[in-house]
């Protein structure tokens, strides 16, 4: 090992926000590539020669420059010294391309090393003994002139390394320790004119004992444990001051919204050996503001900059930010430049949004979020990243899209916090973040015993202060984030909680922090005000309506009905002729591609229930439209229960987070979209809830229910709702006129079904429609439904669910006459976005409705084209009925192809017509 160069300086978060021992620091990000993996490779595939460009490093003051790659390769493979290894012009003979953020992993796979991981049981073929070992990445860069100051800046280490600059170490592993802690490293007296090299040694991950990141029951855990360095490698340059820790602190009127006052904070850092004065200057919204600061050598002091000293920092008729749905996005930029006579040494910029969060908790003790004065119900998912954390910021996109698309207006991270660029989009789409530490392993082996992490040490406190200061520092100017957990399953205890609290105030935190995920209380914080009381596996769709357990009342951070078995499409694509044939006829088998836990690893209960409710499936393509009638109708009362009791005066529902909105690999649960964007019951059942004037039925007292989630009231409604047995014979018909709802979430009874109907079938249609005062139809909705109700047993509730001992009868559906519908469709290309608009019609003869049909956009070999935004889908017709549906998606996903459409549905016959 090498002696850290005496000049050599670490401007760490913990030594400079928050003086810990030993340089320890904080941050965190996310991997490299896009949903498909490499496929057909051979395992032990090997590379040739690594050719990693250096990264061209200019040396304009201010500049950050993230390193574009690097060489990886085991040390077990590496004999050669940290020297020659760290040392410009070391050859790179066997070694692999890595991406800028990488895990291990996710460069093999890319390399070609592995199978497709997502396929099958090809994850389980790869040996984890290749990861037990450190792996060299390695870099080159560039630069032309010496004089500007350098530094490394980096987070997003799984889980430390040892980090060396030309053949130097500067820092050891016991200092770069975490994956949410940030660094940076002087690194000025080593860099040469021409190639530099960095090396990074990165040590092995394990959940239970490093405060990184792991998979707990999610899905079955990468074999390399996500090691690797999965953010940016930043090169700074600047001159002799340094501006770091710039944000602005934001306070809004409220409820006026009329003013908001701006106060400008940032840290001024003599890095030179002798003082020194710098005139630091910045604007916000076009006002202008400046100071002079003396410095003395190694000094940092903090500038303000208030509404006090500079008045256009009060603003009148500020741009307020708010989440989609109930207003628009703008942002605001803020941009700082340092001089030191007369000449640039640094620059910062941030870009922020106004807002303000409260959530107080209400008299029942529920955690009640309020954005910008109004009372906000969270309806949510809970947020994966690739499971190898591959970043690709169009992927994310998309997935972003679709929650917008489903109305959620949240997205929880319970831990895997991604990268700066996630939350850019999250504010610019108007999505909700919830931010926090994950539960179970390292980060509750101090408070958790029924965890697997282990205890902490006082370097583990330290690391966790650090994560903390570093997340808040990066996370509090967007407007998205709208708490953080620092607990999940359980809340901190005192030391840590202090810790946490610490770090946050020394940021100036601007929203609540919530100290677990669960019904726990931290000492300082008090009670969560939330509940994790499941259920995580299937429960009847009546299971929502219930105030207690998982039913809607108060803020539920994390629930489901369990298993969402995905499109036929997307089966195939995962997985073999035998394991489907498997996946339909026996519930007690072990599903490799549901959770690694004992408790979900099959879905003896979902299918239980499916064979109960709706009939013994006949085929995989039987058991796959059983599985889409059963995820519609519980995603959708899942959303409608807590929509519905949102506003009610005793015990209201607070705030739901679907558990989850999506997986990191191909998966059988837990889910609104699978991998590969592709859209299923889950999707459109949760969709058809979140609508924004919405009529709705009531399991729990069979009233027919209108909710307005717009900010203005509708009246001059009208709620007709009509019940068919399954030949479609019509056995009960009402419509009630003149109705009214307020906004802002709020509902109105419209009318109450009978609790009985002559000559009605055990199994029956529901049609509720709502037409405004004009007669148009603003809102639809169907369900099929049972005079004989599910029945739950309470008594025997576990954390995982509440078991069914008498299922609805809805096996009706199955005697349901198969009926045609006909399909028209043309397409309209401009800018790079095709739309195309599909016109359905129930025709033929006859009474029976086409229910849940199903449109599906695809390519000329039958592939659906994804991702794809429909206007509505899953949709049930009577004789004689059209709509016309419309869906959006990127011309380029056709790849030249033509593009068509495929229509099917539980009781109608699958056909493809063109849609060119």
């Amino acid at each position: 090992m090498f002696p850290r160069p005496a000049l050599a300086r670490r401007y760490t978060t913990a030594a400079l926000v928050l003086g810990l021992l030993g340089g320890l620091t904080s941050g965190a990000w996310a991997g490299d590539r896009r949903p498909a993996a490499p496929q057909g490779h051979a395992q032990g595939a090997r590379a040739a020669t690594a050719r990693v460009e250096p990264t061209r490093v200019p040396g304009t003051a201010g500049s950050s420059t993230p390193l574009s790659g690097f060489a990886i390769r085991s040390t077990a493979e590496v004999g050669d010294s940290t020297a020659a290894v760290s040392s410009p012009g070391y050859p790179t003979t066997g070694w692999y391309p890595a991406g800028p953020r990488s895990t291990v992993l996710a460069a093999l796979l890319a390399d070609g090393v592995y199978a497709d991981p997502f396929h099958s049981t090809n994850l389980q073929k790869i040996s984890p003994a290749d990861f037990k070992v450190p792996w060299w990445y390695r870099a080159d860069f560039t630069v032309e002139d010496t004089g500007p100051r350098t530094a490394l800046d980096f987070s997003g280490v799984v889980s430390a390394a040892d980090v060396y600059v030309n053949g130097r170490r500067v820092a050891p592993a016991s200092e770069v320790a975490g994956a949410y802690t940030h660094h940076e490293l002087d690194i000025t007296p080593l860099v040469r004119r021409g190639t530099n090299t960095v090396a990074f040694r990165v040590r092995p991950n394990d959940p239970d004992k490093h405060l990184t990141m792991g998979w707990l029951d999610w899905l079955q855990p990468p074999p390399d444990r996500n090691m690797g360095l999965v953010r940016d490698v930043l090169v700074r340059r600047g001159g002799p001051v340094a501006l770091r820790d710039a944000h602005v602190v934001t306070k809004l009127a409220v409820p006026s919204l009329a003013a908001a006052d701006l106060t400008v904070r940032a840290r001024a850092r003599n890095d030179t050996d002798a003082p020194v004065t710098a005139d630091v200057a910045g604007s916000v919204g076009g006002t202008e503001f400046r100071t002079t600061v003396s410095l003395a050598a190694h000094e940092t002091r903090t500038v303000v900059f208030s509404p006090a000293d500079v008045p256009g920092l009060h603003l009148t008729e500020p741009k307020v930010w708010w989440p989609a749905g109930m207003g628009g996005q703008p942002l605001y930029d803020l941009d700082l430049t340092a001089t030191v006579a007369g000449t640039v040494s640094d620059t910062a910029h941030q870009t922020f949004g106004i807002r303000d969060v409260q959530a107080p908790l209400n008299s029942d003790g529920a955690r009640q979020f309020r954005i910008n004065g109004r009372k906000l119900l969270v309806k949510g998912g809970g947020w994966s990243p690739d499971e190898f954390l591959r970043w690709d910021r169009a992927y994310v996109e998309d997935r972003l899209a679709y929650a917008r698309d489903l109305g959620l207006n949240t997205l929880r991270l319970e831990g895997h916090l991604e990268p700066d660029e996630f939350f850019d989009l999250a504010d610019r789409h108007g999505l909700l973040t919830l931010p926090g530490w994950e539960c179970c392993d390292k980060w509750e082996g101090e408070v958790n015993p029924s965890g697997s992490g282990e205890k902490w040490s006082d370097g583990d406190h330290a690391v966790a202060k650090a994560s903390m200061a570093a997340e808040a520092a990066r996370l509090r100017g967007h407007p998205s984030v709208l708490s953080f957990l620092i607990g999940s399953d359980s809340a901190p205890d005192a030391t840590i909680e202090r810790g946490y609290l610490d770090a946050l105030r020394a940021a100036d935190w601007p929203v609540p922090v919530v100290p677990a995920a669960s019904e726990a209380s931290a000492p300082q914080l008090g009670a969560s005000g939330m509940k994790m009381t499941g259920p995580y596996d299937w429960v009847p769709p009546g299971y929502w309506y219930a105030k207690r357990e998982g039913g809607a009342t108060g803020f539920n951070s994390e629930t489901s009905a369990g298993p969402s078995i995905p499109t036929l499409d997307t089966l195939r694509r995962m997985m073999t002729p035998a394991e489907l044939d498997t996946l339909w006829k026996d519930p007690e088998a072990r599903q490799y591609h549901r959770s690694p836990s004992s408790v979900f690893g099959t879905l003896r209960i979902y299918d239980n229930a499916l064979t109960g409710r709706y009939g013994a499936p006949t085929s995989l393509t039987d058991y796959v439209r059983k599985a889409q009638l059963a995820q519609y109708e519980n995603v959708r009362a899942q959303f409608e229960a807590y929509g519905r009791n949102a506003s009610d005066t005793d015990r209201p529902a607070t705030g739901v987070i679907h558990w989850m909105f999506n997986s990191g690999w191909t998966s059988l649960h837990w889910q609104l979209t699978d991998r590969y964007l592709d859209q299923n019951g889950a999707y459109f059942g949760a969709k058809k809830a979140n609508e924004p004037l919405h009529i709705q039925y009531s399991y729990d007292d069979r009233s027919v229910v209108v909710v307005n989630n717009r900010h203005t009231p509708k009246e001059g409604l009208t709620a007709r709702a009509t019940l068919f047995n399954p030949d479609g014979t019509r056995m009960y018909d009402k419509a009630v006129g003149g109705v009214t709802v307020d906004g802002d979430g709020a509902h109105g009874t419209a009318l109450t079904l009978p609790s009985s109907v002559s000559g009605l079938a055990r199994t029956y249609l529901l049609r509720l429609v709502l037409t405004d005062a004009d007669g148009t139809e603003v809102s639809r909705n169907v369900y099929w439904l049972s005079t004989r109700s599910d029945t739950l047993d309470w008594s025997g509730t576990t954390w995982y669910y509440t078991p069914t001992t008498r299922y609805a009868d809805l096996r009706g559906l199955a005697s349901m006459d198969r009926v045609p519908v006909s399909a028209s469709a043309a397409t309209r290309a401009s800018d790079g976005t095709s739309t195309t608009t599909v016109t359905l019609r129930r025709t033929g003869s006859g009474t029976t409705p086409a229910l849940l049909t199903d449109v599906h956009l695809v390519d000329a070999q039958g592939r659906p084209v994804l991702p794809v935004r429909w206007s509505d889908n899953q949709v049930s017709l009577w004789p004689g009925e059209s709509v016309t549906l419309t869906a959006t998606y990127r011309t380029a996903d056709l790849h030249g192809s033509a593009p068509s459409v495929r229509v099917s549905g539980w009781n109608t016959p699958e056909r493809t017509v063109p849609a060119d």
